[in-house]
């Protein structure tokens, strides 16, 4: 019943998000104004989570009635520097969400008094270990833009209308340590924004459930990992996975990733927060991580997922540092310079782990195409890299409807081959898009565990074969697709055909004789 009430609860909590985002926008393209959603979803859980750590540990140090949010600022002040140490943050009383909410609909400098909390936060973590954590998670709430309102009155309406919405969601109470809400209204308001924007967001996100079988399958076996890295990490919800299949203490020391895209790294490191990863317990970093890596002093990892942008441009052979660099140099030659889907791969099996598992979202055409990817797939099958290849339905993500594909690579396989898992037909119609459901997933995990050949769905192929079948990793040449045809017995259709004939012929002549017989009469 409980679980009942939990999924009545999360689905009208994402009825209400679903009305207020809409709601609140007016003209902002939505894709856009999630930022100021998400931004100040963040600060409410900051500051709740930071209000309930405090009372917390003053009731417990014998002041039952204290009230963090109550205090003067003067006299909160003196837990700062050994709160930072422990939250990563700090917020002064009078500038908690909770606070600013109360009075804002009468300040008249709404813009201002957001603008200078959002500098105070980040200005707490300067000069500490989390200082890299929250510089410029802010930035793209922008609480002077046109985009709210063509003059300061009508900004501040809008801005107190999302404090207002944001401040009524019911998402929990931080006192009984089973808050998952906010994390949950992030992913969905994600998944929102992903699926309205098409293209222009959805390259930033990837279905929660094929998150989740990217995570299951790199740990199959396992209760811990030591850590895990995604080099493309967009909003972190691969990353974030592991945190639900494994317990998020079972990510021993911690969740890695790198982001290129400005605006998504901010929200990656926002959705850290969100699902209550303390902010010694992840490492993300902006860039460009096939040309400028962020993680060498952290390398390898245990468990690493990624989803990386499909046939991007990259540097490849105008750069000549590059094929000397080791992540690249033992394929002995670079991905192409139009698509960087197998630097990608490579850059991941570098960096992973000798007793550690890899699943990456690949372009289809990786897996056939000549030349220099003809030549990467003849060193990771040599080596005996690719422990399996998974073909997925088409239409899961958003943005695109191609049928993708996943590679799992490991550096300590027990046998010489490949399990091929045609897992195209294993998806539920779910709206607009195709879906992954739990029984769908478990096919794929229990064949990918078994290891074993099942007719029309899995074979285990030998390299050797591979190798003479020019290192075609296609799920559709190693494994038959079952025959829908009907099965036709050709004596039994003669013969059916020539009781046609003959009962055609009956009713000729039938017509002949009623012909004459009007001929005649006539």
């Amino acid at each position: 019943m409980a679980g009942t009430t939990k999924e009545a609860q999360r689905a009208e909590l994402h009825k209400t998000i679903w009305r207020i985002a809409n709601d609140l926008r007016g003209s902002v393209d939505g894709w856009d104004f999630k930022s100021y959603v998400l931004g100040i979803l963040f600060y409410r859980y900051i500051s709740e989570n930071l209000t309930a750590y405090i009372n917390e540990g003053e009731r417990q140090a014998g002041h039952p009635d204290f009230d963090y949010a109550a205090l003067p600022d003067s006299e909160a002040e003196f837990g700062r520097k050994e709160t930072v140490a422990e939250k990563g943050v700090y917020i002064l009383p009078s500038e908690l969400f909770a606070n600013v909410r109360k009075r804002a609909a009468n300040d008249e400098n709404l813009n201002e008094t957001l603008a200078n909390v959002f500098k105070n936060i980040e200005g707490s973590a300067v000069g500490t270990d989390s200082e890299d954590d929250l510089k410029g998670l802010f930035d793209d709430l922008d609480v002077n833009s046109a985009k709210l309102g063509h003059s300061v009155v009508k900004r501040n309406e809008k801005l107190v209308k999302l404090l207002d919405a944001i401040g009524d969601l019911t998402l929990g109470d931080f006192s009984d340590h089973t808050i998952d809400a906010f994390g949950d209204a992030y992913e969905y308001l994600m998944q929102m924004y992903a699926s309205a924007a098409g293209k222009s967001g959805g390259e930033y996100y990837t279905p929660q459930e094929v998150s989740e079988l990217l995570a299951r399958l790199t740990v199959v076996g396992k209760t811990s990992v030591n850590k895990v890295y995604d080099p493309a990490c967009g909003s972190g919800s691969l990353l974030l996975k592991f945190a639900k299949v494994l317990g998020k203490d079972n990510v021993r020391q911690g969740f890695y990733g790198q982001e290129i895209n400005l605006t998504t790294y901010n929200l990656a490191r926002i959705n850290m927060f969100l699902h209550d990863v303390n902010y010694e317990k992840f490492d993300l970093a902006h860039g460009d991580t096939l040309t400028d890596p962020a993680h060498w002093d952290d390398e390898p990892f245990e468990a690493i997922v990624s989803n990386p942008p499909y046939s991007i441009q990259w540097a490849g052979d105008s750069d000549p540092l590059l094929i000397n660099d080791p992540r690249f140099t033992p394929a002995g030659v670079l991905a192409p310079k139009s698509k960087a889907d197998l630097a990608f791969t490579m850059h991941i099996l570098s960096w992973l782990a000798v007793n550690g598992t890899a699943a990456i979202v690949e372009f289809p055409g990786v897996l056939y195409r000549g030349g220099a990817e003809q030549k990467i797939r003849q060193y990771l099958i040599d080596n005996n890299y690719v422990d399996a290849v998974i073909q997925l339905p088409q239409d899961l993500f958003f943005g695109t409807t191609i049928a993708t594909c996943i590679i799992v690579l490991k550096k300590s396989k027990k046998d010489n081959a490949v399990l091929f898992i045609d897992a195209s037909a294993e998806f539920v119609r779910g709206g607009s898009k195709n879906k992954l459901t739990d029984p769908n997933q478990q096919r794929v995990l229990d064949a990918f565990t078994a290891r074993t050949d099942v007719d029309h769905f899995a074979r285990l192929v030998l390299n050797k074969e591979i190798a003479q079948n020019s290192y075609n990793l296609a799920v559709s040449s190693h494994v038959d697709g079952k025959d829908t045809r009907e099965i036709v017995d050709i004596s039994e259709l003669n013969a059916e055909i020539a009781r046609i004939v003959d009962r055609q012929q009956e009713l000729r002549s039938a017509i002949d004789v009623i012909v004459a017989d009007l001929e005649s009469a006539s």
